[in-house]
Formats: structure tokens, sequence, C-alpha cells
């Protein structure tokens, strides 16, 4: 029985020690270029209505969330995503304001998943909410605060895919599709799968031209210019149309930025959640397969709690880049490092003195009094099993 009380649930695990020590620094950094941006905190209950995450709402299936009841009835979740809440906030707090509202925030998210994925249903994520500003410069701007975010992480490596979630909605508007079709469409696109992709256009009625763009759109990544002719030249829908020329507004801001290396505008992105009415972006870097930051535009969604702005918005999750910056060796130990001071009991006077001047330099200092009946290397190898840069003995 006590040893069935050490382990966690499925989906969930400790933090502790250096890890822990580390994914506060990196945490602290994210949010510091948030702060350096104009952007201030919110805190947001972990529980929440389950009508706030609903269907209506374009968030995380039902069958996804945690839920629990409260003594009235009332189905309660675990936040699944921030966003819903946060639009939820500023429909409450911000009715009257008509210029920007800018609020960031660090929240563990609880999604529940098929443990079979090996997915984590806890993550921390370090994210930005931006209100009021339904421009191309408020799209520009979100991307660049992602980009400027990972590289104060320490990351150099990693590219941010960009696209357009009515890009997909105008090509099967204009193609006719069912919602069925849709679904299994976006499912297809989605999974990669575009064999399934082929097969099932070969079986619906759909002109060449459409079909063409719908096959060739992963591969129109190296020149946006020549991609955008390419639909067009095949696609008259109005959103399509719209989603690209806001799509060529964005390119050229983001080279203002100079963060183009880093972007690559990708015509063939879906959207993970149906609340995202425009621009959308994945980061994705070394060894980890999944987004290590994600975001996008969400115009509809405060609508829904009462109040009509514009909205866009990016979270980055912390525990998908803390395995990233782990498996890339970029993590430098000395940033959670600190000394010991260690000393005997007739030195206390000393030692207390010296770890209080030490620490008004900066130093992170551990006190630890010596028993007389240890050896000094039992002190040293308990140092490097606690990553400390050093063991200062009196």
């Amino acid at each position: 029985m006590k040893k069935d009380l050490l382990h966690t649930p499925e989906g969930v695990r400790d933090i502790y020690s250096t890890e822990c020590a580390e994914k506060k620094v990196i945490e602290n950094r994210l949010h510091d270029v948030c702060a350096s941006y104009g952007y201030n905190d919110i805190q947001t209950p972990s529980i929440e209505f389950f009508d706030v995450f609903n269907k209506e709402r374009g968030s995380v299936p039902s069958n996804e969330m945690f839920k629990l009841f409260d003594r009235y009835g009332n189905t309660l979740v675990l936040r699944p995503d921030m966003t819903p809440p946060i639009a939820r906030c500023v429909a409450k707090y911000y009715r009257e304001e008509q210029m920007q509202v800018r609020l960031c925030y660090t929240a563990n998210t609880f999604v529940n998943t098929d443990p079979y994925k090996g997915k984590l249903q806890e993550v921390t994520q370090v994210g930005a909410e931006l209100f009021g500003d339904a421009s191309s410069d408020a799209d520009a701007e979100m991307i660049a605060l992602t980009v400027e975010s990972l590289l104060s992480s320490g990351l150099k490596r990693f590219q941010l895919e960009v696209g357009h979630a009515d890009l997909f909605r105008g090509i099967v508007e204009e193609a006719g599709f069912t919602p069925e079709e849709t679904e299994k469409l976006h499912e297809l696109i989605e999974s990669k799968n575009f064999f399934g992709v082929e097969d099932l256009l070969d079986n619906l009625t759909v002109s060449e031209g459409l079909k063409e763009v719908i096959l060739k759109l992963p591969d129109l990544l190296d020149d946006f210019d020549e991609a955008a002719k390419f639909v067009k030249e095949r696609c008259q829908n109005e959103r399509v149309l719209k989603a690209l020329d806001r799509l060529a507004k964005l390119d050229n801001i983001l080279k203002i930025y100079g963060f183009t290396d880093y972007v690559t505008i990708d015509l063939s992105m879906l959207s993970h959640y149906s609340y995202y009415t425009g621009i959308i972006f994945r980061a994705y870097t070394y060894g980890t397969g999944e987004a290590v930051a994600t975001g996008g535009r969400y115009d509809g969604l405060v609508g829904q709690f009462g109040k009509d702005t514009p909205a866009i918005g990016l979270a980055i999750v912390l525990d998908q880049l803390m395995l990233a910056l782990t498996r890339q060796n970029i993590l430098d130990e000395k940033l959670v490092s600190g000394c010991i001071l260690l000393y005997p009991k007739e030195l206390r006077e000393e030692a207390l003195n010296k770890a209080a001047a030490l620490r008004k330099s900066g130093e992170n200092v551990q006190l630890v009094r010596k028993a007389s009946q240890k050896d000094i290397d039992l002190y040293k190898d308990y140092a490097k099993r606690m990553n400390k840069e050093k063991l200062l003995y009196l």
C-alpha cells in the first residue's frame, strides 16, 4: 500500500531538484519577454464551469476534459485550455475598453488524453493574449513575440509554421463538400495521409483546379509569392483570397522585424481549435515531436462571452520546450547552481555572517553544519549530487 502511494496517476509527473529549478529559470525568461512587450499578468481558476469550454466555443472535445461536480450539481472541469477563460475575463472586466488589452500568464492545463499516446495530461503553459487589435501588425507582433521568447530560452534551431484558418475553409466551401466530407479531409491532411487525401478526392465531385490546390498545398513552402499565385489561379473563393492577402501583409511586416529566417508560411496548415478565425502558427524544434508553441487569431471567441472584440494569442508549452532544451544539451546547469557553506558548530557565527554577505552579493548559499563523525568527502559527493558549483568549508 505504501509503495502504491509513491506513484502518480497516468499522464502526470513530479518535477523536482535541478529540473524544477531549470524550469523556473526558463519560465521567468519567457515571462520577462512578454512583460517587455507590455503584457500584464493574469491568473484564472484551475476549475471552470464546463460551458466555458463547450462545443460552441470550439475548444477541447468533451471526452478529453477532466470533469467534476460542485455541491449544487454544476458540471466543472479542470481547464484544458487557457484562451477561453481569459476571453471570459476580458468580457467581464474590460467590457467597456475599446483599445488594446494585453494579458500574459503562466498556468497549468489539463487534458484527459489517451494514456497509450504517451502525452502528458498536465502541462505548464506560458502565454500572451492581445485583445482589441484586428491589424496585421498585431499578427506580426505575436509571431515576433513567440520567436523572441524561444530565443530567450536558449533555443537556436526552431521554425514557426504560419498559416491561415480560412484557407482550408474557403477551399472546401468552393468545392461544396458536406460537413462529413470536410471533416474526413481535415483528418487526412492533419495526419499527413496524402495518399488518403488523393483517394478521397478521386471519389468526390471536385474541379481539377481545386483538387490540384489541395494536393499541392503541403509542397508550396519555398516561395510564398509563387504559392499564392498558384492558389489564386485555381481558386477564386473570397475567404481564400483574403487569407492570402493577410499572409502577404504579415510576411512583409516580419521582414522588418528580421525574423523571417525562423518563419515558414505553410498554406496547408490546419487549425486545432475551431475558434481560430485568421492567422495560425506552431513552432517546432529538434528533440520533440510536439509543437513547443502554438497560437492564432480568434476574433469571434470573446463575443460568445458578451464582448465583440478581435483577439490573437500564443501559448508556449513549457514541458515540451524543456524537453527540447535538454535533448539539445542547451540547458546550463550553472543557471541553478550555488554553493554549500559547510561549517563546524564552533564557527557558527562566522558562517552565518559569511552566508549573509554572499547572499547580498547575489550568491545562492546553502548552510550545512558539519557533523564531526562525517568525513569531508561525504559532503563533496553531496554537493555534486545537489548540482552545487562549489563547496566552501570553514
